[in-house]
């Protein structure tokens, strides 16, 4: 295994530090919340987390997997906004946090949306439910069915409510990245969580996020709450470039539900920034090469690398290059080579793949005699 300190990176890193006053070390904090995690959008950097991947009754944040569903088909044509559901029974009689769809009416799917998205409603939930599967327990089955497909473990759901089950159970984590891949996938449909109010049959409603009235740039997504689960809220907050994702739950209040989620929004913000450390494409490093028609090949990133740090720990940040080496040629532009790995005091160390910044061909026979013999005399390049 080679290890390579990046001098160039560590240098950005020092330049960050100059180039902004000396910020005081990074306050922590702790909260009430039984479950809790927060995240930037953009790097996917986990700023803090608590019990993150306990399974939890997620009480009607369930309702951003139901929705996400029916965004899907949006997005695909399979739903239009002014398609109609009919109301069954079953919808209609549903208790908690309704609509007021009447039993044997015909609901938009704009209306049914925006009754759950804003109101909560368990029965306009229900009926999207039925119009897409058949029946809700269906339903519950395809909301699982997506969440794995997503890359979130450790969800079942039972119902398209959230209304509780022993079985029905989804972690803080997983409602994060739900939260963000609904932002990522659905931009223009996710504008709806930022509504403060929805009227329906004259009934008007305000949306129960408590971060939408306080200025500070939230716009979305869903409150939950039942005896079980406790006080939840999943939100996202924008401001300027930046976009932070949290999920609380088992807060003892709605107060406490609104004063926790916004004092950790807000030391998110405050406390950590974003870096563009490197372009696309630019090779950081040179990899050493065994038999091939050029000594080294050039590691690069195959995306912009921004990075979420502290801003107190900036000048702590260590950035090195893992790979096993001399790396035999011939070796093709974008195979991954190696491993970047990026640590700072009190964050995930963050690993980032290396490709091949170009092609590397295979030496000849009679060079491969003539690398191999340098190799036993003089020992093989480093690439530094």
């Amino acid at each position: 295994m080679r290890v390579s300190i990046l001098t160039r990176l560590a240098t950005l890193a020092l330049f960050l530090v100059l180039a902004v006053p000396p910020a005081a070390e990074a306050a922590r904090i702790e909260t009430n919340a039984r479950e809790a995690i927060l995240l930037d959008y953009d790097t996917g950097q986990v700023l803090y987390q608590k019990n993150a991947d306990d399974p939890m009754p997620p009480a009607s944040m369930t309702k951003i997997m139901t929705v996400f569903l029916a965004f899907e088909r949006l997005a695909d044509g399979r739903l239009k906004m002014d398609d109609e559901i009919p109301i069954s029974e079953k919808a209609w009689r549903k208790g908690g946090s309704k609509m007021f769809v009447e039993i044997g009416s015909r609901v938009s799917v704009h209306d049914i949306l925006h009754g759950i998205i804003v109101q909560s409603g368990n029965d306009a939930a229900i009926a999207l439910a039925e119009a897409i599967a058949g029946t809700e327990e269906a339903f519950a089955e395809l909301m699982t069915e997506e969440a794995a497909a997503i890359g979130i473990e450790n969800a079942t759901f039972r119902n398209a409510t959230g209304w509780p089950d022993p079985e029905h159970r989804m972690t803080a984590r997983g409602l994060a990245i739900l939260a963000a891949e609904t932002i990522r996938r659905f931009p223009e449909h996710y504008k709806i969580y930022a509504e403060e109010t929805f009227t329906y049959n004259e009934i008007k409603q305000g949306n129960r996020n408590p971060l939408l009235y306080k200025g500070m740039g939230a716009d979305g997504l869903k409150t939950g709450h039942t005896e079980n689960a406790g006080y939840g809220l999943t939100a996202s907050a924008k401001r300027g470039d930046r976009r932070l994702v949290m999920v609380v739950n088992g807060l003892d209040s709605v107060s406490q539900r609104a004063s926790e989620s916004e004092r950790l929004i807000e030391w998110g913000f405050r406390e950590f920034d974003n870096y563009k450390l490197l372009e696309r494409g630019e090779a950081i490093d040179q990899a050493a090469v065994w038999l091939g028609d050029q000594p080294t090949v050039p590691l690069v990133t195959e995306d912009e690398l921004f990075l979420t740090l502290p801003r107190a720990a900036r000048k702590e940040m260590r950035v090195t290059v893992e790979y096993e080496g001399p790396i035999p040629a011939p070796i093709v532009k974008g195979q991954v080579l190696a491993r970047m790995r990026i640590a700072a005091p009190d964050m995930e160390d963050r690993v980032v793949p290396l490709l091949a910044g170009e092609d590397v061909g295979k030496l000849g026979p009679l060079g491969r005699i003539t690398s191999a013999v340098g190799h036993l005399i003089w020992g093989p390049s480093t690439g530094d």
